[in-house]
């Protein structure tokens, strides 16, 4: 009997996980088939595309639930009475109840953006931060889109555990940068795959209007993954996409823009070292010579140090600009704050004092 117990358990533990994983995968090509619908209607109605997304997992079980498979119908929303398009029938709360039918699923995205943002009951959900899912969550069962007690943590799993906020992140960049053209030779450039024992080396393409002149000297680095001060880094080429890097390693997107000091953006402007983890609060080395056209962003990835500690061992603030030729502290705190741009510029315009 005791072997009979551990045969069953066994069983229902490899069965439980082969379960999770094929659910799993579902719902990453869910995410995958939808992300981009998701995306444009935050960008139109203002509908965070991490909370559009949670709904349809949930609503539609990844699109495998017989309501919409029959109607397109990936949220679940009933013909109510000014409903005059095409409808099913479909037992939920009550037997045989009436739910809107599309002919494609992007009308099913769109409808579900009209009727929470047209509606009186969820005008208060469009005050909140799109990013603070939470309170939409919330938001939506408060307002009574659901029934089930437990809604909000549903979608609120969902978001967290497949980083869906990582699209509503993307929708913000986007609205900020409609009208801004990125070159196309930058656009054109992708991270290379190689295998990670590769002794190959990539040469970070240079545009022509960066760096400023003079041009420091091309630094070559390994592709793919490899260590900078005991920190994960890759090197990813102008143009690439951030979400293709975060995916790629596993890491949430919202969490490698942190690492790496990076407002949100869809794409590099330039090519650059991404961390994978968070720098460390001391270099490598004990010092780094200031060179022309470097910013301390550019430092800080450089030397794989965090931009705050690079800023506090210097006695710098963000807006200070050390000259060329200036020599940081990376290990320990500098005896004085090095000679600034602006401290150069002064003195070389200055002129004698007139004689009185």
């Amino acid at each position: 009997m005791p072997n009979r117990k551990l045969i069953l358990f066994c069983f229902i533990l490899i069965f439980g996980n082969r379960l999770s994983a094929q659910t799993s995968e579902v719902i990453e090509n869910y995410i995958k088939t939808y992300k981009e619908i998701a995306i444009s209607e935050m960008l139109r109605t203002g509908v965070p595309a991490s909370i559009k997304l949670a709904q349809g997992i949930h609503e539609t079980l990844a699109g495998t639930s017989s309501l919409v498979q029959k109607s397109n119908n990936h949220f679940g929303i009933k013909c109510k009475t000014n409903w005059t398009g095409p409808s099913v029938s479909h037992t939920d709360d009550a037997p045989n109840e009436c739910f809107r039918k599309y002919e494609m699923p992007e009308e099913s995205y769109r409808d579900h953006s009209d009727f929470l943002r047209n509606s009186t009951r969820y005008s208060s959900l469009f005050k909140l931060d799109p990013l603070d899912y939470e309170g939409w969550a919330r938001g939506l069962k408060n307002a009574g889109y659901a029934t089930n007690p437990r809604y909000p943590q549903i979608i609120i799993k969902l978001i967290e555990t497949y980083h869906l906020q990582d699209y509503s992140l993307i929708a913000l960049e986007r609205k900020g940068s409609r009208t801004e053209e990125v070159n196309a030779d930058m656009a054109d450039a992708i991270v290379q795959e190689v295998p990670e024992n590769s002794t190959e080396k990539i040469y970070p393409p240079v545009p022509d209007n960066y760096p400023l002149t003079p041009a420091p000297a091309v630094t070559t680095y390994p592709l793919g993954e490899f260590r900078l001060n005991s920190t994960r880094v890759v090197y990813v080429a102008a143009g690439e996409s951030m979400l293709f890097v975060a995916e790629k390693y596993n890491i949430p997107l919202a969490k490698l823009f942190e690492f790496n000091e990076l407002e949100p953006s869809e794409t590099l402007l330039k090519g650059q070292l991404i961390f994978l983890q968070r720098k460390r609060k001391t270099g490598e080395a004990d010092y780094h010579v200031v060179k022309a056209g470097e910013t301390m962003a550019d430092i800080a990835q450089l030397e794989a140090i965090r931009l705050e500690s690079l800023l506090e061992l210097n006695h710098l603030k963000n807006y200070m600009q050390p000259a060329a030729g200036e020599k940081l502290y990376l290990r320990k705190k500098a005896p004085a704050s090095p000679r600034l741009v602006n401290d150069l510029t002064i003195s070389t315009n200055s002129s004698p004092a007139p004689a009185r």
